[in-house]
């Protein structure tokens, strides 16, 4: 498990659509999402749902890259000063074999799978740690209006393992800032996962869609199991 994130989220409830508890698989991809989903959201509380309930769950909007600067999105920090920052941290938790530590958090060593493209790397530098929602796209979807905590907290978020991922930099600098419409893993095979996490980071967040990406999504889901997720939101 990754090291539990320590940072000052929001106190502030949004609203926000979500599937029930116990309603996993009981909607279809494109449906619409039941009138009595609508509820508070809660920093902190789990959500039950599936794959397709939570994609239908997501309020669709325009989206708006005005002002955006990478910079808004503070990281990769260290947020339990233990020395290792957040990009060391992920690299520690998804390696195959353990690399070795050395001063300033240094790693030597170690192998890991970029499961992007099915690359095996045995190079630390080789790798870069991916926010599987890009930053520009979740200032686009309603992180424009977050504080400047929130914004670090999504940055560096180790409190949910599907909102960073270590990847060949080959194939992260390939997506950039692309959604789901624009950019999808070269490995067929991890497309389905690709789709979830892009959802459950989404939710967690209480991100937006555009009307395009929430098509793709329902497309792409509809290849994919209808997996029970279990979310916990952020914000």
């Amino acid at each position: 498990m990754r090291p539990v994130l320590a940072a000052a989220l929001s106190a502030a409830a949004a609203v926000l659509l979500a599937v029930p508890a116990g309603a996993a698989g009981t909607t279809a991809p494109g449906a619409a999402a039941p009138a009595a989903a609508a509820r508070h959201r809660a920093v902190g509380k789990e959500v039950t749902t599936s794959l397709y309930g939570a994609i239908d769950a997501l309020p669709v909007a325009a989206e708006d890259r005005t002002g955006y600067v990478r910079t808004a999105f503070r990281h990769w920090i260290d947020a339990d000063r233990n020395g290792c920052n957040t990009r060391a941290e992920v690299l520690l938790a998804e390696a195959v074999t353990a690399p070795e530590v050395g001063a300033n958090c240094a790693l030597a060593g170690g192998t890991w799978l970029s499961k992007y493209d099915d690359l095996v790397l045995d190079d630390a530098k080789l790798l870069d740690v991916d926010h599987v929602v890009p930053l520009a796209e979740a200032w686009d979807s309603g992180a424009s209006a977050w504080s400047a905590a929130e914004r670090q907290a999504y940055a560096n978020d180790l409190d949910e393992p599907r909102a960073l991922i270590a990847v060949s930099a080959k194939s992260n600098r390939s997506k950039a800032d692309k959604d789901v419409t624009e950019w999808l893993p070269p490995a067929d095979a991890y497309r389905c996962t690709y789709v979830t996490d892009w959802t459950v980071v989404k939710t967690r967040w209480g991100l937006s869609v555009d009307q395009a990406e929430a098509d793709t999504l329902h497309r792409l889901a509809a290849a994919c199991p209808n997996t029970e997720l279990t979310v916990t939101l952020a914000r």
